[in-house]
C-alpha cells in the first residue's frame, strides 16, 4: 500500500512542479495530503470512501460494539 501511495503523490503532484525550497516542498506535499488525499480522494481498498470517512465508520463499530457489551465510554 505505501508503494502505491508514493507511486500516486508522485505523478498526482510532485511531477507536475518545481520546488524552489525544500521547506515549499515539503508544505506542498503536506496540503496535498491533508486537504486532497485524506479528507476526498476516495480508495478502493477503504470501500470506496476517503481515509476520513472510513476512520470516521471505523470508530462508529468500535463505539457500538463497546456500547453493545455494556462497557462504559471511552
Amino acid at each position: 500500500m505505501a508503494e502505491s501511495f508514493f507511486n500516486l503523490i508522485k505523478r498526482e503532484r510532485i511531477r507536475r512542479r518545481i520546488y524552489k525550497t525544500c521547506a515549499k516542498a515539503k508544505r506542498d506535499v503536506f496540503d496535498y495530503i491533508e486537504m486532497f488525499y485524506n479528507p476526498k480522494r476516495k480508495h478502493v481498498r477503504n470501500g470506496m470512501l476517503s481515509p476520513v470517512k472510513f476512520e470516521r465508520q471505523q470508530k462508529m463499530r468500535t463505539e457500538g460494539v463497546w456500547k453493545t457489551r455494556g462497557y462504559s465510554d471511552l
